[in-house]
């Protein structure tokens, strides 16, 4: 999506209606100078107000997205290829969220053997209070990024069924629920009904991983 296209015209459609862009900020809650950006083609209006914000200068969301007035003839095809570039951002993102759960786990197995070995090292040299305390703190640490992995995981992509090939989105506590082999989870299948591991995917389409 061209942000600078949408930003002018949201401004274009903010003055046809006589809106300056404190009074549009006002009527969304928002700031003026969150208006400001958009126009500027600094960023796009969050998803939670952007209804709203096509009902006060009566567009819709194809047009705002698209960035200019969808005449009939045109307005399947532009609104296929707003999907399409939103899906295609949502899937880069959740790439970079799983990315980022991998780097995690490679950086969180030697920090907590390391602080363990530590603490132990500690506690025979004397000092119990502390080496248990390292120990603790490795245990809460490597705890709390494992919750932070395991969201990141259920929330990005689709879980694919080995046995008929859907994919979908479990609830959090399947995922935490199930034995794993890295990504993939020992999971009975919402759709078919069947159990087996279920491989990580990013796109909801399938032959696409």
């Amino acid at each position: 999506m061209d942000q600078v296209k949408i930003g002018k015209f949201i401004a274009e459609c903010r003055k046809e209606k006589g809106f300056t862009q404190a009074a549009l900020a006002e009527k969304l809650g928002i700031t003026d100078r969150a208006v400001s950006k958009w126009e500027n083609g600094k960023s796009l209006p969050d998803a939670s107000i952007m209804l709203e914000l096509c009902k006060l200068l009566e567009i819709d969301v194809n047009e705002l997205l698209t960035g200019e007035h969808v005449t009939m003839e045109n307005y399947k095809n532009k609104a296929e290829a707003n999907l399409l570039e939103m899906s295609a951002k949502v899937e880069q993102k959740d790439k970079l969220l799983l990315k980022v759960e991998k780097i995690m786990i490679a950086v969180a197995i030697p920090f907590y053997a390391a602080m363990i070995i530590i603490g132990a090292y500690v506690c025979k040299g004397g000092n119990i209070p502390l080496g248990i305390a390292l120990i603790v703190m490795a245990v809460a640490l490597v705890a709390v990024l494992a919750c932070i992995g395991l969201r990141i995981e259920h929330d990005a992509g689709y879980y694919e069924c080995p046995n008929c090939g859907e994919r979908y989105v479990p609830t959090m506590k399947a995922v935490v629920m199930a034995p794993h082999m890295g990504t993939s989870r020992k999971m009975v299948c919402p759709y078919c009904g069947k159990k087996g591991y279920h491989k990580k995917v990013i796109s909801k389409n399938k032959g696409e991983n």
